[in-house]
């Protein structure tokens, strides 16, 4: 499921992130059809959070991540989705084609392709640093473990990584303050790679 981690705001933040994702891919592909999986239990086992029925047919799968901090330039891959019971991450087994990666404070949108950028990633993982982030659900909590790995990094080791900039409009919420997105593509390496700890939600 797309998720951030503290589990109020966080629902928000995550649903956020799939609408931003939803309008992306329906102005890319303005007659295709987007559908939303997260809650149907053939695909949350497969890291899928929507489909992306394209107009020739094809159908894509899209794993979405929201993170709300407002000053990271860094994606948090998620490798130990619960600790406590050692389930993998959602980026180790994915079947998604894209990873949609939404910055909601910054106001940015990432695609990346999530095969290439794993394939990328495993063979240097040992240099990110490892992040523990904790999730409350009832009287459940449980320890989510992810690499933080620099934009810029993925930009240039990735081919056909993009950024998509939200627009930001007046009146939107406080905590994200950008609402909708701009028609423009621009590649990842043409964002500034700003210095920013890990906190955050991925």
């Amino acid at each position: 499921m797309a998720r951030s981690f503290s589990m109020r705001g966080v629902q928000g933040a995550a649903d956020r992130a799939v609408q931003h994702a939803r309008t992306w891919l329906l102005q890319t592909e303005p007659d295709s059809r987007v559908h939303d999986v997260q809650a149907d239990p053939r695909f949350q086992h497969r890291g899928v959070d929507l489909l992306w029925e394209l107009p020739s047919g094809e159908v894509r799968g899209i794993e979405v991540k929201g993170d709300r901090n407002a000053t990271r330039r860094r994606y948090f891959f998620e490798l130990v989705s619960n600790l406590e019971k050692d389930t993998p991450g959602c980026f180790l087994y994915s079947g998604a084609d894209l990873l949609v990666y939404v910055f909601l404070s910054q106001g940015e949108l990432h695609v990346l392709p999530m095969r290439a950028t794993r394939e990328w990633f495993l063979p240097r993982a040992k240099e990110y640093p490892l992040k523990h982030a904790f999730t409350q659900t009832g009287a459940i909590r449980y320890t989510t473990v992810g690499a933080v790995v620099s934009v810029r990094d993925v930009s240039e080791g990735v081919p056909g990584v993009l950024r998509v900039p939200l627009k930001r409009t007046a009146g939107a919420a406080k905590e994200e303050g950008v609402a909708g997105l701009e028609a423009s593509l621009v590649p990842v390496s043409a964002a500034k790679d700003e210095a920013g700890g890990p906190d955050g939600l991925g």
